[in-house]
């Protein structure tokens, strides 16, 4: 009897154990919006969900149906941060989400949405990957980077951030859809173009590109030199890459700034967001956010924060006609009208002066399209359409309510 006693003791004991290991959360998803919503971003706050463990894995269900996610750790600190997933939802609909939280590394893989790189400049080519790189802010390790710095794609576009103290956002236009980059590196051969691979579609030189944010000092933006500047890949998915640029030091209108730029793609998306993080509140500190005005091209506004172009030009710039087309594209920045100070529109940038007092952090999103693409948009028409829808649906966000903790 005795034995019995201890024997059931200890498996008591041992579920206990397992429970404690686990947590089963329902969460309530709710698109309002008289519109449907594709590829949705749903993101949880690991902390807020406060599990009593490091959380290694999650489950994510829709009835029956199992949902792809990933688990984010975005500080380095080798603890999950976040969750994210998409989903679709129809206009003025409601899903219960069931999430299942585990201690317990799993071995599940979901098909990739997203890709992303960075890789180091190789004399025999093999381009060794890196994760992270941290150098003082002066100094120039552009051309030390293959395709100068992170590279990500979903399947429909590709994206570059210059390190170096520009810190420009560039693209790579796709024909078809697809991931490329693992393939072409951000350069394809004659023979993968003739094979219909995409290609680099602008020329960026020192402006804003496809939706930098610089300073903004003098009248015109001005160029970032932190005393340290790191950039990393957080997550190469599958469901979303993040990318962060951290300036350290940065000294900037009479204050030092640290800054942290997160660039994030998800599955689905052709646009992304990006979020300002600072070490501490803002003061009266100014910056500009928007896109090159490309050559010859003809521009959108709202005044409110939605700025954006198309047009046509040489990508390697005007002086490669030889072994270059030239390029037809759509830009665009969409920024919270509150951050919005000022618009400014001139010969090589169409931006907004932004700002943030007493705040730590801004949220903007960039998006856009190449005029090669088989499923985008054809003209300045469509393109000016889609600004404004997307603008919308960027307003019109799907609401989370935690609804039931097990």
């Amino acid at each position: 009897m005795k034995s019995l006693k201890v024997l059931t003791t200890s498996m008591l004991l041992c579920c206990a154990t397992l429970q404690a290991q686990e947590k089963e959360i329902t969460i309530t998803v709710s698109n309002q919006w008289e519109q449907a919503k594709k590829n949705e971003p749903i993101v949880l706050d690991i902390h807020k969900l406060k599990p009593k463990f490091s959380v290694k894995s999650a489950i994510i269900t829709d009835g029956n149906n199992e949902i792809p996610s990933q688990l984010d750790d975005l500080n380095g600190d080798l603890i999950n941060d976040e969750l994210a997933f998409i989903l679709d939802m129809p206009a003025q609909s409601t899903k219960k989400i069931k999430i299942k939280l585990s201690a317990e590394k799993s071995q599940k893989n979901y098909p990739a949405q997203v890709y992303a790189e960075m890789l180091m400049s190789d004399k025999k080519k093999k381009y060794p990957h890196i994760q992270s790189l941290t150098v003082p802010g002066e100094s120039d390790v552009y051309n030390s980077l293959h395709h100068h710095g992170p590279a990500f794609e979903s399947e429909l576009v590709a994206y570059r951030i210059y390190f170096d103290k520009r810190q420009t956002v560039d693209i790579y236009g796709k024909r078809r859809k697809g991931f490329e980059l693992k393939d072409t590196r951000f350069y394809p051969t004659q023979e993968q173009l003739a094979d219909g691979y995409g290609d680099d579609v602008l020329w960026v030189g020192s402006t804003c590109g496809a939706g930098t944010l610089k300073g903004w000092e003098n009248n015109k933006p001005s160029h970032i030199i932190p005393t340290w500047r790191t950039e990393c890949i957080r997550s190469y998915g599958p469901i979303r890459t993040v990318v962060d640029v951290i300036d350290a030091g940065w000294k900037y209108q009479g204050n030092e700034l640290t800054m942290t730029t997160r660039y994030i793609l998800y599955g689905g998306h052709r646009d992304v967001q990006v979020n300002v993080f600072f070490e501490e509140p803002l003061k009266k500190e100014t910056f500009c956010i928007g896109v090159i005005n490309v050559k010859d091209s003809e521009h959108f506004t709202d005044h409110k924060g939605l700025i954006g172009c198309w047009g046509s030009d040489w990508p390697a710039g005007a002086k490669d006609t030889l072994n270059r087309v030239r390029e037809t594209v759509g830009l665009a920045a969409c920024i919270p009208s509150q951050y919005v100070q000022e618009e400014k529109l001139d010969a090589e940038n169409l931006l907004y002066v932004v700002g943030a007092p007493n705040k730590k952090q801004l949220t903007y999103h960039i998006s856009f399209a190449s005029l090669k693409e088989e499923f985008g948009y054809k003209s300045k028409e469509e393109w000016f359409r889609y600004m404004q829808q997307w603008k919308k649906e960027l307003e019109h966000p799907c609401s989370i309510k935690i609804s039931k903790r097990k």
